[in-house]
């Protein structure tokens, strides 16, 4: 499965407003919301958030992959924010986060879910493809530069 068929353009954010952990996650929450998917706010917050007590998803180098399990969604939905300050996520290396991918999964999935997830480490390994999304204007240049750097890879 590929990121870029389960990101939607309208669960993109090109410039976060959000300054800490809580926020950025309702931020990027809402940003699902938009793609219209009828999902339920209050529980997709809960789901992410019971995921970060277990350990920050902030992953390092500047990248956050908060995920969550959802009974009864149907497949798995991705949204993306950038913010172009940072923020304070408790990543691993202590550093800001700047792009973020927020990924919620059926509660029954296993397989598809973590393909997804090795999908975005795998992209956000390299740092070139990191500067080019900072850099990049727009959310159609976001999209177009993931659907570039995941055809390289895959």
């Amino acid at each position: 499965m590929k990121l870029i068929d389960v990101l939607n353009p309208a669960a993109i954010i090109d410039s976060m407003t959000a300054t800490n952990k809580t926020d950025a996650l309702v931020e990027l929450t809402d940003a699902i919301l938009r793609a219209g998917n009828g999902l339920d706010r209050d529980a997709v917050i809960k789901a992410v958030q019971e995921r970060e007590q277990l350990g920050s998803t902030g992953i390092g180098h500047g990248i956050a992959i908060p995920h969550g399990k959802l009974k009864g969604l149907e497949r798995i939905l991705v949204a993306f924010g950038r913010s172009r300050n940072g923020i304070d996520f408790q990543a691993m290396d202590d550093m800001p986060v700047h792009l973020f991918f927020l990924l919620l999964a059926p509660q029954e999935s296993n397989g598809e879910h973590l393909k997804v997830l090795a999908c975005i480490s795998k992209l956000m390994k390299n740092p070139e493809v990191r500067q080019r999304l900072m850099d990049a204007v727009g959310v159609e240049a976001l999209l177009r530069i993931i659907s570039e750097e995941e055809d390289k890879l895959f």
